[in-house]
């Protein structure tokens, strides 16, 4: 059962904490996927190609995790899956005259793919999920504690976000891939490769997919099927130009359009059922709203890496 539908026959005065609950949820694979395409855009690439490297990352995961018997090695198989993918498109993308966006479409296509053929035998066996953290441990109403339990990787993505912060603005690796970035000519003047760095980059945003994806198929829904993933890695590259390249931004936004996803659900799951389609249809109204701001004359490469290519 859901988190949103648990607050079923409890009041109005739910709805609020099954939206807080389902934002968690949802926003998490939003969250590590938006971290990691904030790095690698920050060091001058972008990699549409995520939404194949979270699908692998599910389905790897899932894999993992039922052969090993601990969600955790899932975790980790399904980043170092992400890392491969990302050391493909880096390494593509070195190529002369290639395109960032022509090979992060291909390698969407491929990655998804790919995890559809390999993942057929998993859709049936069930593997271990993730462990909760019981944040509503103050109430004594089942549904509510239920809504409330926060999964580990939330927390660490939560932790993750003020320290990648700190460590871009901060430390020498993050003046360097701000400065890949920014101007890969200096970056050579001084000594560096753009494109050393560049993959370090990508290989880091890989990772970060790769774990987004294991939370899908290990907590939330917490299961493999070739439906598991609906778009979220193309979002989450949308949610890092809306956050304007800062990881609190990212984290916002995260939890933003996760709250959308939950609003619907939850309102029907107290009966209110006027206006569903519109409220289920929220968090694409807010993904089209998130696109015409993020396009905007005025404010489109505020923040933007002087090398990203949708900046040219």
């Amino acid at each position: 059962m859901s988190d949103v539908a648990l607050a079923a026959n409890l009041g109005l005065w739910t709805v609020p904490i099954a939206v807080v609950g389902g934002a968690i949820r949802v926003s998490t694979p939003f969250l590590f996927v938006s971290l990691g395409e904030l790095v690698t855009e920050k060091s001058g690439r972008i990699n549409l190609g995520l939404e194949g490297t979270l699908v692998m990352g599910a389905m790897s995961g899932f894999a993992g995790a039922w052969l090993s018997g601990s969600p955790w090695l899932g975790v980790l198989l399904a980043g170092l899956v992400g890392i491969a993918l990302g050391a493909l498109h880096a390494g593509i993308c070195s190529l002369p005259r290639v395109n960032d966006i022509a090979v992060g479409i291909a390698l969407m296509l491929f990655g998804t793919g790919l995890a559809f053929y390999l993942g057929k035998p998993l859709v049936q066996p069930k593997a271990p999920t993730l462990p909760a953290l019981p944040l509503g441990w103050w109430s004594d109403i089942p549904q509510i504690r239920a809504a409330l339990e926060v999964n580990g990787l939330f927390v660490i993505g939560l932790v993750l976000t003020p320290l990648l912060r700190w460590a871009l603005s901060n430390t020498r690796w993050g003046m360097i891939v701000r400065m890949v970035g920014d101007s890969a000519e200096a970056a050579r003047a001084l000594g560096y490769s753009p494109l050393r760095v560049r993959l370090a980059a990508t290989c880091f945003g890989g990772f970060m997919a790769g774990v987004g994806g294991s939370f899908l198929s290990l907590y939330y829904p917490g299961s493999w099927n070739e439906g598991l993933s609906s778009g979220q890695g193309i979002t989450a590259v949308a949610l890092v130009i809306f956050a304007r390249w800062n990881p609190v931004g990212c984290f916002l936004a995260s939890l933003l359009f996760g709250g959308a996803v939950a609003l619907g659900p939850a309102l029907q799951a107290v009966g209110v059922t006027a206006g569903a389609y519109l409220f289920n249809a929220a968090p694409y109204i807010l993904t089209l709203v998130i696109l015409i701001l993020s396009s905007s004359s005025r404010h489109r490469i505020a923040g933007a890496p002087g090398e990203l290519s949708v900046t040219r």
